[in-house]
């Protein structure tokens, strides 16, 4: 597809390519939506088989990023970063420094943060370069570690989830299943632990549930048999596309709620399948805002409290979800895109009004 008619089908205002020889870094920087404010969203590292394969994964995360910080009420819009190569074996001082200059070039417009295959010491190296950069550590003015922040706002939704479904203020008692035991997923695990859920855990790591078995008295299940289970929450914390053709049918659970990005594979077709199953589903975007809201606090000056305050609101924006759903016969996700899109739209509107010159932008492709 020409590159151009995917930005457009996909709303992109920009694409850009790095390249340097010298530290080894080939990246690219997909810049979504801007209306809200600048494009914040993580830097990846991922050892992608193809080029392509790199470009089609940071176009859907950038998209993905507007959406979740328009869902979320912040002033930031989307935007990705994914560099190209082995994580464990290709990272360098001078790689994550040239990635800062090329971040600083951009004048703003887009802010990166660590992700997947990249930590709070390589965003201490693009700091060295660049002040467009927010996931640093607490000695540097940063928020450290936002993954309590991200399994706290889940754990919110959750509750949101089972009020909606099953009329209850209280986790006390259900079955829950969390699959993947990450940072996010063990903070999970202990905020469901001393609600008194029941938990069933899997991850590809023994340590990790063995920890979370030790400490949170959690089950421990198989990475296969963990759709199998009949529990109240099924709660994805790794890995998308879980919801998928093979589990759907599979899966016993009265909510789907969990931490992980993508969690249908398909949301046009899954979501559509999981309400007509009578599961109600907490979109991804939404549930796991925490982390971005964590982050985006760096902008500002760092407050722990007022983050995990405006994480609470994560209650309120599903129940929002859930009653355009209902209201309007129509899958969870779509209602969540169209409560981000209205967002978009409004501020868009109102943008134009004072500055006339300047066209508002249209999100849907």
């Amino acid at each position: 597809m020409d590159i151009f008619k995917r930005m457009t089908k996909m709303g992109h205002e920009q694409i850009a390519y790095f390249c340097d020889p010298h530290s080894g870094l080939r990246g690219i920087v997909a810049i979504h939506n801007t209306i809200l404010g600048p494009a914040l969203g993580g830097c990846r590292m991922w050892n992608y088989a193809t080029e392509e394969e790199a470009l089609v994964d940071v176009l859907r995360l950038s998209k993905g990023m507007t959406y979740k910080a328009a869902i979320a009420g912040l002033n930031l819009g989307g935007g990705k970063a994914v560099i190209i190569g082995d994580s464990k074996k290709e990272k360098s001082e001078d790689l994550f420094r040239s990635f800062g200059r090329f971040v600083e070039g951009l004048g703003g417009r887009y802010i990166t943060a660590e992700d997947v295959g990249t930590s709070m010491k390589d965003m201490e190296h693009v700091r060295m370069e660049t002040n467009y950069v927010t996931g640093i550590t607490k000695t540097l003015g940063g928020s450290g570690d936002p993954s309590p922040v991200t399994a706290y706002g889940v754990y919110v939704g959750m509750k949101a989830a089972i009020k909606q479904k099953l009329g209850r203020d209280s986790l006390d008692g259900l079955k829950v299943s969390v699959q993947g035991l990450g940072h996010v997923g063990t903070y999970l695990s202990e905020f469901l632990y001393k609600d008194g859920a029941e938990l069933f855990v899997t991850d590809i790591h023994e340590d990790a549930i063995e920890n979370v078995v030790k400490k949170y008295g959690g089950k421990k299940v198989g990475l296969d048999e963990i759709y199998d289970l009949d529990v109240d929450v099924y709660a994805p914390c790794a890995l998308g596309a879980t919801v998928n053709d093979d589990t759907i049918s599979r899966l016993k659970c009265s909510v789907i709620a969990g931490a992980a990005n993508n969690v249908l594979k398909d949301p046009d077709v899954h979501g559509l399948e999981v309400m007509k199953k009578g599961m109600l589903y907490a979109p991804d975007y939404a549930i796991n805002a925490g982390g971005l809201i964590n982050v985006s606090n760096e902008l500002g000056g760092y407050n722990r409290e007022r983050a995990f305050s405006q994480a609470e609101g994560i209650y309120d924006t599903l129940m929002e979800i859930f009653k355009r759903s209902e209201k309007d016969g129509i899958a969870t996700n779509k209602a969540s895109d169209l409560q981000a899109e209205d967002r978009i739209k409004q501020i868009g509107e109102l943008k134009s009004f004072y500055l006339p010159y300047k066209k508002s932008f249209k999100i849907r492709g």
